[in-house]
């Protein structure tokens, strides 16, 4: 659930090319937290996908090879980063079952965003990449995904961000069967970690 300052209705905003150097800045900071040997952070999410509506939140994954859940939470809160308690924040239903992922909301006043830590080769980590890849690559597939947000927000008066991911839902498992079809066929994989020093 968003935090008493995150309270809003479902806002849609053409896409920016600011939402890149935004996600920068952001790993900047967190790169500073060293919280794997080996790691990855990524710009994940509708706003990592040029042409693309979205919220004006920016969605930041780390991969890690190992979530240590006490470590991770106090380095994120030595930053001035928000755990997100709820038990959907930590124990993620994917497309092939549940898994353990952390979530941080930024500090009051700061850019809104996501930031998630799954582990590396988890389904979540995985479709997290494969959906901006796919989408990417596949400029019919994007406007059909945006035409498809926009319909929900059209349709619902000031819907908030749970019901609003609720009618998403079917939608994504269809969008995210043709990305694996797709992924195939390019032999496409996620990218490799690397040292958290060469972030």
């Amino acid at each position: 659930m968003p935090f008493p300052d995150e309270i809003a209705p479902v806002v849609l905003v053409p896409s920016s090319e600011g939402w890149a150097t935004e996600f920068e800045m952001l790993s900047t900071t967190l790169r500073l937290l060293d919280l794997s040997p080996r790691g990855a952070i990524d710009h994940v999410g509708s706003t990592s996908v040029p042409g693309l509506v979205a919220k004006d939140m920016i969605d930041v994954q780390i991969r890690v090879q190992d979530i240590h859940t006490e470590s991770t939470i106090d380095a994120f809160a030595s930053v001035g980063f928000r755990h997100r308690p709820e038990d959907w924040n930590n124990i993620e239903t994917t497309r092939c079952g549940p898994e353990a992922k952390l979530v941080f909301a930024p500090p009051i006043g700061a850019r809104r965003a996501n930031i998630h830590v799954r582990a590396d080769g988890s389904t979540g980590a995985r479709d997290a990449l494969l959906f901006r890849a796919y989408l990417r690559a596949n400029e019919p597939a994007r406007d059909e995904w945006s035409d498809f947000k926009l319909s929900i927000v059209a349709s619902v008066n000031d819907i908030d961000l749970a019901t609003y991911g609720q009618i998403k839902q079917p939608k994504w498992f269809e969008l995210m069967g043709a990305a694996d079809i797709w992924a195939t066929r390019q032999e496409w994989s996620p990218d490799p970690l690397v040292p958290w020093t060469h972030l």
